[in-house]
Formats: C-alpha cells, structure tokens, sequence
C-alpha cells in the first residue's frame, strides 16, 4: 500500500468521531443529542459512522493484504500482530488498574469476573464488557464498550482468507465477492425489518451484516482495483445521493453503496497535509481501544459533563493512541515478515 494518502489521517478522525460520540452516552447524556442524529432524523451517530469508515478501509486493505501474502500463514501472523499485542497490553493495564476504581462488596482477589476479564476479552469471542464492582454507579457500566467490534473484525479477516484458494483465478475471485456482498446487503434487509432488536441473536446478526457489508464492499473494490477508476464526478455525485437518501429516508441501505465510494475516494485523493499524516503515527487503533476506559475514569473520578469529557478524553486517548502506536504496534508489525520457520 503507498503511504501517498490519506487513509491514516481518515482512521484517525473515525477514531475521534467514536470518542465524541461516547462521550454522550457515558457522561449520562444521549447520542440523540448529537448534531448530527439531529440533523439526520436519527439516520446518523458519529460512533457509527465512525465504525463504518473503519470496516470499509479495512476491507479494501486486508483484500490487498492477502493478495499480497505468499501463504495463509503469513496472512494471519499479519493479522495477528496488527490486533493483538496492543489488545493485550490494553487488557494488562485495565487489569492492573483496576484496584484504583473497584467498589465491589467481594473483595476483588476473590472476584472471579476480575481473572476472567483479560482471557475473556483475548479470546474475541467471550467479550466480557463488565466487571461487578468496576464503574458500577457510572451512568454506563462498562469497562471497554469499545472492544466488542474486533471480534466481527476478525470474524471477516477469517472469512476473507478463504479467497486464497482463489487467488490466481480474478474471475472466480471476483465472482464470489460480489455474490457475498448481494448475500450481505439481501440478508442485512432481511435482519433490519424482521429481528434487529427483538433477540440477542437478532442484534448480533444485524450487527455483523451491517459491519461486514461494508467490509465486503470494500473488499469488492479492492478486486476491482477501484483506485484506478476514480473520476472526479463521483465524489459530488455520490455525496449528493447521500443527502437525498438521507432526506427521504433509507440511509440505511443506500449507505453501504455511497460510502464506501466517498470515503476511497477522499482517501486516494492527494491532500497537502493529510497525505503525509501518517508520518505521526498510525494512532488510530490506540484512540479506539484505549479511549473508553480513559472516558469511564474521568466520569468516575471527575463527574465531568458531556462536553468536559469530550475535550479531556480527546486529549488523552490521543496521546495514548500515539504512545501505543509506537511503543507497541509498530513494534510488533516489524516482525510481520520475519519468518516463523528457520
């Protein structure tokens, strides 16, 4: 991937927009306060859109990636070390924090909930968002609400790999993508007026098709090699049909067609400043894993309101987003093509 962009700096402003927009929920106000949901009828939460940016990015990339990689294996180390090392050093440090905030009545080294904090959340698929005691008289109890995403993360990185198999045959490859993004958008309409929110499975299910066709579209333009298409009509055109599907009602279908298409094209296109933003540092997946347990402590500590915590959080998350990116991220991504095998 050329760095001559300006995708590091749109994954560090969806990671502010996530921020911003917890700040709501977690200093006892609600998302519906948000300019944005006002202006868009409830269409639009920053959180979201942030979230949507990241899975279309993602999408376009890890396609690339995996193009890339001479075996499976090498594919999913690279995987592996761009989630996981600064997960686990996210989790540690939760851990060994928590005596600072714990108010259980079970003292907290008889608390099984705090031992099974750090494996659940490693594992991906045992999200634990709580423990008893922990932020329990915040207006939100969670310790890292944010963490709940990576799971359907990686969940597509495991799907997509299978395209592999397929990587020689563009036909084939292209094929299959485009008939999953069909089954996606089909299935996503399916969830959304029959069982988003009646059941837990209803939620996830809506969940991970409303993220992974957004994945799967960027994915698709990726085969397609979208970059080497881009017109300078498409932009306006599609930020057009963006606010008339907004005006009358069905974002939230036209989205996962518009976006997808606005957002690649802002990021090829070469911007003074923005392009050579990734030169601070990729902080992105700090901000994002990091800033809502740094949101939770400023409430518990502080009381602070909406706008207090947005600002305070703003600067902190950053700066450890930048710390991790470069204490540990980076690190960890320089032994991507070090073979495991001597």
């Amino acid at each position: 991937m050329t760095k001559n962009n300006n995708f590091d700096f749109l994954r560090f402003l969806f990671a502010i927009f996530v921020v911003i927009s917890h700040a709501y929920p977690l200093s006892g106000d609600h998302e519906s306060s948000q300019w944005i949901y006002k202006i868009t009828d409830g269409q639009i939460v920053l959180a979201r859109f942030g979230l949507d940016g990241f899975f279309i990015i993602s999408g376009f990339f890890i396609f690339q990636s995996l193009q890339r990689s001479n075996t499976l294996l090498s594919y999913y180390k690279k995987r592996f070390l761009r989630l996981f090392p600064a997960l686990f050093i996210v989790l540690v440090i939760s851990t060994l924090l928590l005596p600072a905030v714990y108010r259980g009545v079970t003292p907290i080294l008889e608390n099984p909930q705090v031992y099974s904090y750090l494996p659940n959340n490693l594992s991906l698929y045992n999200f634990q968002a709580v423990i008893k005691g922990v932020f329990d008289d915040n207006p939100y109890h969670s310790i890292n609400g944010s963490l709940w995403t990576i799971r359907y993360e990686f969940s597509l990185y495991i799907a997509l790999s299978l395209l592999y198999f397929f990587k020689e045959n563009e036909i084939v490859k292209k094929a299959l993508i485009l008939m999953c993004f069909i089954c996606f958008i089909v299935l996503y309409d399916f969830f959304l007026s029959r069982f988003a929110g009646s059941s837990v499975f209803g939620m996830i299910g809506y969940e991970i098709l409303d993220l992974g066709t957004f994945f799967v579209c960027g994915s698709l333009l990726a085969a397609f090699k979208f970059e080497k298409h881009i017109q300078k009509w498409m932009l306006p055109l599609a930020i057009l049909l963006v606010i008339i599907s907004i005006k009358y009602d069905f974002y939230s279908v036209s989205k996962h067609f518009l976006l997808p298409i606005i957002i690649l094209i802002i990021g090829f296109t070469q911007l003074p400043f923005f392009s050579t933003f990734g030169k601070i540092g990729d902080m992105s997946y700090g901000i994002y894993i990091y800033s809502f347990p740094i949101q939770q402590a400023l409430v518990y500590f502080y009381k602070l309101n909406v706008y207090e915590l947005m600002f305070w959080s703003l600067i902190i998350s950053i700066a450890f987003g930048y710390l991790s990116w470069h204490l540990v991220e980076k690190r960890a991504l320089k032994y991507k093509n070090i073979s495991i095998f001597k």
